[in-house]
């Protein structure tokens, strides 16, 4: 034992730095306090249900909380037969949140750039260079926790693949089935589904090089037992692949119910849609200059008190303690401004990856001999391309329209946390280059300089002239200066002088942060060069890179994840209901609606804490719910729909006082009723149409695909027969039915055939998709117990193939340590 501590002793001192690294920039999570991430917020608020059972020791996997009522597998939803879930509980419950992203994030990256067989101290700043680069800072700030989570295994997947191809053929595909079954498990298939583009192409070099160096039966080996790791992944998350590819088809990334009016693709997000979040090729300058776009959308990049953008407001006769009001005012009429000026809707900040990683990517671009950097720049390019979309569609169009799933992912510009990998990897192994004693030092020297005059120069000319390269005018800078005018009386003059003067400022945080990147740039060739020239040892420069790095990330990281973003947990994590809330929930019926008309349908963090919401925030609701809310509610409001859906209550804001009031709606149609008539439809686009004006109460609207269910059968309407909710569960809902004919009822809940199943006194019976949205049954005369249970077959077989593949990978694990133990050592393995 007392021999392995001496062995990794330097490991274990760099792992003890690592994590004091983490407490010093988290040091707010030990203190109890947690973030206030928007993010965070809104699936709370979407949990809310869920949560109220899980108190009760119930799991339930559908929610009426949001939009009406969905399934709660891209919200929450338990795999206890996937062995991971018990990992992920594991390392969630050890480290307070954020932090067990970023332990993951450094260890795992640690773990790769050990397998790169590099110093300690150089796998330590690799670490660095990627856990702290400013996107994953950012992705935690804002609450993406799926998606970072998701980005936590892309370093120990790639490892692991390395060793496989290296010819640890059971311990690479055994890892490489543990970290992709957790990769999977993050349920983010958009950052998944990035990672695999750059797994391919790193895979076919090698096929090249093996068919090159005829080695072919090895790689294929390879290739085997990856693909027999990649297979048990899939298996240990059946469950959730399995019921999120069903329940995908039916979300607004499935194929559309109506028409097409575009030659867009039927089956995925709309194109402008899916683009929205895209890089412009100058936002590039943001991996060494962060600022050259302005930061973050806001602006709270300025010192404001001292911005030109102030002074210019005080010079058009506006009071200085009255500037933040009136730009509060501007803002609510919809004119906003922001340090941030490029194409993007919003933006949390930059993908800064680092002056000093930039500076060692070029450099290693020129150094690094081994076959690895071709695989790093043939991904950083696709990637960046692909990054642009809007801005440059002609690589990003190719990807949308031919390649499977690409067009269902939107925020296109998040492919760079694959680049904010790949540029360390290249930028450390340019550092490996010259300190393993095999490059030609007059030609590593000259390289260098090369490097220096092409950053060097680049930093300093965006220093000295930055408006040479960039505009630092949005594209609406046009519109912006009209609108301003109008709203200060035609005073096109003032409106001109304080858009302008916000172009200045843009242009001094450029300058400042390009004389920085300079610095960090002179700092890294000064470095280099002492080294070359023999003036300091290898373990020293690899100190003082990973000093640099951490200095360099660690500044630009603290713009955007700053201590006072940290809140007592209970005061964030607890919404404090409003007076109306409190009105509301004197009713004591366990299944209403609330539509809240103030907040953006798709958007609405606040109903969902409280009541049951026909709004909600949820990127995975149901298209028929997102249709409705376009084509019923865009431009007024259908009265008949509310009714439908059993909104009992709706929530109004007066636009002058921001008072908000709450209206009885007396004429909601309750939990179900029998209609006296029936209005076939031929399809979707009918259906839509026919909803838009008509009586729920009365009149039924059904696809004709369901006629066969009506019929045949003698229906009527009962005057006096009724049905009612006995008995509430979110997956079990209860009616007594009595009547003297057989009689349609509308139920007021959502309509999804993958796993609701309707029972009249136990026996099953089918039911129907009626108004578009709901359900629909032909009730039979007479007294009846009415159930709709939600039992998804996807989930519950998928659980039983989970827990044969978790059984599986344990023992491919298992093996893995019996096989360590017994390894004699002194034992080499071939390089890749």
């Amino acid at each position: 034992m007392s021999n392995w501590f001496k062995r990794n002793a330097t490991h274990l001192a760099i792992i003890g730095i690592l994590i004091a690294i983490c407490f010093f920039y988290f040091t707010p999570a030990f203190q109890g306090k947690t973030l206030g991430q928007t993010d965070v917020i809104g699936a709370q608020s979407t949990q809310t249900e869920i949560n109220h059972y899980r108190e009760k020791d119930t799991t339930i996997l559908w929610t009426n909380q949001i939009f009406g009522g969905m399934p709660t597998f891209q919200i929450w939803a338990p795999y206890p037969d996937n062995v991971t879930t018990w990992v992920v509980k594991a390392v969630t419950n050890a480290f307070p949140d954020p932090l067990y992203n970023i332990f993951i994030l450094l260890f795992g990256s640690y773990f790769l750039f050990c397998v790169l067989k590099l110093n300690p101290w150089l796998a330590a700043a690799g670490a660095v260079a990627f856990t702290f680069s400013s996107y994953n800072i950012i992705l935690l700030a804002a609450g993406h926790s799926n998606q970072s989570f998701a980005i936590s295994f892309f370093a120990p997947i790639i490892a692991s693949i390395i060793l496989t191809l290296r010819g640890r053929y059971w311990l690479g595909g055994s890892l490489t089935a543990l970290f992709l079954a957790l990769e999977i498990r993050a349920n983010h298939v958009q950052m998944t589904y990035y990672l695999l583009l750059v797994i391919f192409i790193l895979l076919g070099i090698e096929l090249y090089h093996a068919i090159k160096n005829k080695t072919t039966n090895a790689f294929l080996k390879s290739l085997g037992y990856l693909g027999a790791g990649a297979l048990l992944a899939l298996m240990v998350n059946a469950s959730s692949l399995w019921s999120t590819y069903e329940y995908g088809k039916e979300t607004i990334r499935g194929q559309s119910n109506l028409k097409q009016t575009t030659a867009e693709p039927s089956n995925g997000l709309d194109k402008n849609y899916a683009y929205e979040y895209s890089q412009t090729p100058g936002e590039t300058f943001t991996f060494l200059i962060p600022n050259a776009y302005g930061g973050d959308s806001g602006l709270n990049a300025l010192d404001f008190q001292n911005s030109d953008f102030n002074k210019a407001f005080v010079s058009a006769g506006i009071p200085q303690e009255q500037v933040g009001n009136a730009l509060q005012q501007l803002a609510a009429i919809g004119i906003q401004f922001s340090t941030y000026w490029g194409d993007k809707p919003l933006t949390s900040g930059p993908h800064y990856m680092g002056a000093v990683i930039c500076f060692l990517f070029i450099f290693g671009l020129f150094i690094v001999r081994n076959r690895i950097k071709w695989w790093l720049l043939a991904s950083v390019i696709l990637t960046i391309l692909l990054s642009f979309g809007a801005s440059f569609p002609y690589v990003s169009d190719i990807f949308f329209k031919y390649f499977p799933l690409y067009n269902k992912f939107r925020a296109i510009e998040s492919i760079l946390s694959v680049t904010g990998l790949c540029v360390p990897i290249l930028a450390i192994l340019a550092i490996k280059e010259i300190t393993d004693g095999t490059t030609d030092k007059a030609d590593a020297l000259k390289k260098l300089k090369i490097t220096f005059y092409i950053l060097g120069g680049l930093t300093l000319l965006m220093a000295v002239l930055p408006d040479l390269l960039l505009s630092f005018r949005p594209a609406s800078q046009a519109t912006l200066v009209k609108n301003l005018t109008q709203v200060l009386k035609n005073d096109s003059g003032s409106a001109n002088s304080i858009v302008n003067a916000l172009v200045r400022d843009r242009i001094y945080l450029e300058r400042m942060d390009a004389i920085r990147s300079f610095v960090f740039v002179v700092l890294t060739f000064g470095a280099l060069f002492a080294f070359i020239k023999g003036m300091i040892k290898p373990v020293v420069l690899c100190i003082i890179f990973f000093a640099l790095i951490l200095v360099d990330l660690w500044q630009i990281d603290k713009r955007y994840l700053k201590d006072e973003y940290f809140t007592e947990r209970q005061e964030n994590l607890q919404q404090r209901p409003r007076e109306i809330d409190q009105l509301i929930n004197r009713d004591t019926d366990p299944d209403y609606r609330v539509v809240d008309l103030g907040q953006s349908p798709k958007q609405d963090m606040t109903t969902p804490f409280f009541h049951k919401s026909l709004w909600g925030y949820s990127a995975a609701r149901l298209k028929r719910i997102q249709e409705v809310i376009d084509n019923q509610f865009s431009k007024s409001i259908n009265q008949d729909i509310l009714d439908m859906m059993n909104t009992k209550y709706i929530i109004t804001q007066d636009p002058q006082t921001g008072n908000q009031t709450v209206k009885t709606n007396n004429t909601a149609c309750g939990h179900a009723w029998f209609v006296k008539d029936v209005e076939y439809v031929k399809d979707a686009d009918e259906e839509m149409k026919a909803i838009s004006a008509f009586s729920p109460k009365d009149k039924v609207i059904v696809d004709q695909r369901f006629k066969g269910q009506i019929d045949g059968k003698s229906i009527g309407m009962d005057p006096n027969g009724s049905i009612k909710l006995t008995s509430y569960s979110p997956d079990h809902m209860v009616y007594q039915s009595g009547t003297s004919v057989n009689s349609i009822a509308v139920f007021s809940e959502i309509y999804y055939d993958k796993g609701w199943t309707m029972y009249v006194d136990g026996k099953e019976q089918p039911y129907f998709r009626a108004d578009y949205l709901l359900r629909a049954a032909v009730i039979p005369v007479g007294n009846h117990k009415v159930e709709f249970i939600f039992h998804p077959a996807s989930y519950y077989t998928g659980e039983k193939i989970s827990l044969a593949g978790s059984i599986l990978l344990v023992l491919a694990l298992g093996g893995v340590v019996f096989m360590s133990v017994r390894k004699k050592p002194g034992t080499e393995v071939k390089e890749a």
